[in-house]
């Protein structure tokens, strides 16, 4: 099987090298490259045509679009069996493309999905966020996971759809705000078979630190009600999860403030989800360094996404909004 690699970039150079390094130690070689600068000021020509001698590579240039539509203008032009598609930010072990070819010969799906995880080169607060999006203690638990609530939902980190799901589908009719989870269910709903393959893993460096961390989460929640709009059926009770959340920590402090006695059982809740994220890190990732930290990811993960889901609930649902 021949694959087709798509990355689209944006204003990332050093991460492209980084992902790009990673692509040449493969095992499995039967595979090009689609780099797609998508109007980036930063522009990577020069760093990525720097492995050209190293990998089936083919860079392109375009007008900024976001990320959806810049993978349509690779899959255009993509010459794969296979199309997978990472963003920038990840670094792929040296056998991910031996796992999904050798998985796909065993068991075919049209569409994969795979995990994500840290990489030992991580910093203490990357580490805290990877667990903070894989942990069974926040929403992050359902991605990547077998037995995840409902249908699977390839995410667009570490994606793959065959080429004629392409040819019949289509490509991303949204280009951001929750376009990969939008496009895993028009495959689904066209009948198509899509599964995880629980060992095709990246290491996703995501944000490095808690404030961009944030802003990511917040624009995920919006995401949410977007995909609702195009398929009200998929919003489940799991995603109000966040914001109820986000509720609760607010209604805690107003407790706290005013001296109500509520304020003793909402602390003793708060209390006993900061002990099993705490410990349950420690355990997953050996430090305690880590685990504290996994601490505020998980609390900044789930009143950021809470916000932006409930801003956007308010606005598009409640309001009618467009």
């Amino acid at each position: 099987m021949f694959f087709s690699i798509i990355i689209p970039l944006y204003n990332r150079p050093q991460e492209i090298s980084e992902l790009l390094g990673t692509l040449t130690l493969q095992t499995y070689k039967q595979f090009e490259v689609l780099v797609i600068e998508d109007g980036s000021t930063k522009r990577a020509e020069d760093i990525v045509k720097s492995y050209a001698d190293r990998l089936d590579l083919k860079y392109f240039e375009k007008a900024n679009e976001g990320q959806g539509f810049t993978r349509n203008f690779g899959f255009e032009r993509a010459m794969g069996d296979y199309f997978i598609i990472f963003d920038s930010d990840c670094l792929i072990p040296h056998n991910y493309l031996q796992i999904v070819n050798d998985s796909l010969n065993e068991n075919w799906l049209d569409a994969y999905g795979g995990p994500d995880g840290a990489h030992p080169s991580f910093t203490p607060v990357q580490k805290a966020i990877s667990y903070s999006m894989t942990s069974p203690f926040t929403t992050g638990g359902i991605r990547g996971n077998k037995k995840g609530i409902g249908q699977f939902h390839p995410r667009s980190f570490n994606m793959g759809i065959s080429r004629k799901v392409w040819e019949n589908a289509g490509g991303f009719i949204i280009t951001r705000l929750g376009e990969d989870i939008e496009y895993s269910i028009r495959i689904h709903s066209l009948g198509y078979k899509i599964g995880l393959i629980p060992d095709a893993i990246v290491y996703h460096k995501r944000r490095t630190d808690f404030v961009k961390f944030f802003k990511q989460l917040h624009f995920f929640g919006r995401a949410r009600i977007n995909v609702y709009k195009f398929f009200p059926d998929q919003l489940k009770v799991v995603h109000f999860f966040p914001a109820v959340f986000t509720l609760g920590l607010i209604f805690t402090l107003i407790a706290n403030i005013f001296g109500w006695l509520i304020a003793i059982l909402c602390n003793t809740i708060v209390g006993l989800i900061i002990l099993l994220i705490f410990f349950h890190s420690w355990w997953k990732n050996k430090s305690a360094k880590i685990a504290f930290l996994s601490i505020i990811a998980a609390f900044t993960q789930l009143t950021a996404y809470g916000l932006g889901f409930m801003q956007d609930y308010w606005k598009r649902v409640v309001l009618k909004r467009s």
